[in-house]
């Protein structure tokens, strides 16, 4: 029978769809990287689920080899998986793109809010006791109507932001290193602009770009002292686009007026000094948070799964070209 790894639990309707066709394994915790090398020593598996705080990279992959196939990841991003070394080794990479978009563009759209219109600092207010009553300069935040919101990185999350944030009268421009496909609703409504341009004039900046090598520290303190000193910065792409200790400057000196965050550079920890700035809204990377989105996560996993166990290239596939460098024989058993 064939094998399969979970590190941490995932929702159903995974771990029923995929224990009817394979012998599953759930470890109910993240392993250290060692760890995890060994546990595919000791007890090979022909697919690997793992999360995004799991490194995958080529020890990782060889400790499973020769059997391991597929590497089927809870998540849309892919950066904790060597993607190159797992092509070379003929292992495919799963991933869960679509079915979490609207859920991180309404986790952004919170954010949106809670730092510009100061929800979070007021909250601390109200718990301190130190609201003393309505004042006419008291907590003023940006107000969004006709603000200018600036997309970094225009695919499913950024335009579904988008959407979000022309329902609240903001004006909308992007900018993106590739030409997406911009959906007919947005074409008359969103501007295309350059990067530069874009961080200098946005009164709120949110991202929604890969981890690439290319986008690390994509956020950094140039970028940071440009943006204007009244605008918001939103992340619920990955932590490390952003340099978080440039960051933590900006927002105690007043480079930019307000951040909200909902993933971090080496998370779960955050740059020192972070949890202490006022204008800060802090999120526990819950942009896929909701019942509905999870199982729906949980549903594309199993069925990467199920493709690779079945001989199949999974239908939800970041590297098909290392489909073709393996034998891949059906795994599963005729049921009947």
């Amino acid at each position: 029978m064939a094998d399969v790894l979970c590190t941490l639990p995932l929702p159903e309707p995974f771990p029923s769809t995929v224990a009817a066709q394979a012998s599953l394994q759930t470890l109910g915790r993240i392993p250290a990287h060692d760890e995890l090398m060994a546990l595919l020593r000791e007890h090979p598996v022909d697919v690997l689920c793992p999360q995004l705080r799991d490194r995958v990279d080529a020890a990782v992959l060889d400790a499973g080899l020769p059997r391991l196939r597929c590497v089927a990841v809870y998540a849309v991003g892919y950066d904790s998986v060597d993607v190159e070394a797992a092509t070379e080794r003929g292992v495919v990479v799963g991933n869960t793109p679509g079915v979490l978009t609207d859920a991180t563009a309404d986790c952004t759209m919170a954010l949106i809010l809670a730092a510009s219109r100061r929800i979070v600092e007021g909250d601390r207010e109200m718990r301190a006791g130190r609201f003393t009553g309505w004042e006419p300069g008291y907590l003023l935040g940006i107000e969004l109507r006709t603000a200018l919101l600036g997309v970094v990185g225009f695919g499913r999350i950024g335009q579904a932001v988008a959407r979000r944030a022309l329902c609240f009268g903001m004006r909308v421009a992007y900018a993106d290193t590739t030409d997406p496909p911009v959906a007919g609703d947005l074409v008359a409504a969103v501007t295309r602009s350059d990067f530069a341009t874009l961080v200098r004039n946005a009164d709120v900046l949110t991202l929604h770009t890969p981890l690439t090598e290319e986008t690390h520290h994509l956020i950094d303190e140039r970028v940071l002292r440009d943006m204007k000193p009244t605008a918001v910065l939103v992340n619920t792409s990955r932590g490390a686009v952003i340099d978080e200790a440039a960051l933590v400057r900006a927002l105690r000196e007043g480079w930019i007026a307000g951040a909200g965050l909902d993933v971090y550079e080496a998370e779960p920890r955050t740059a020192p000094g972070l949890a202490e700035c006022a204008t800060a809204v802090l999120s526990p990377h819950l942009g896929s948070a909701t019942v509905t989105t999870r199982s729906a996560m949980a549903e594309l996993v199993a069925q990467n799964t199920i493709d690779a166990l079945g001989g199949r290239l999974p239908r939800h596939c970041v590297n098909p070209e290392a489909w073709s460098g393996r034998s891949h024989a059906s795994l599963l058993s005729d049921r009947g």
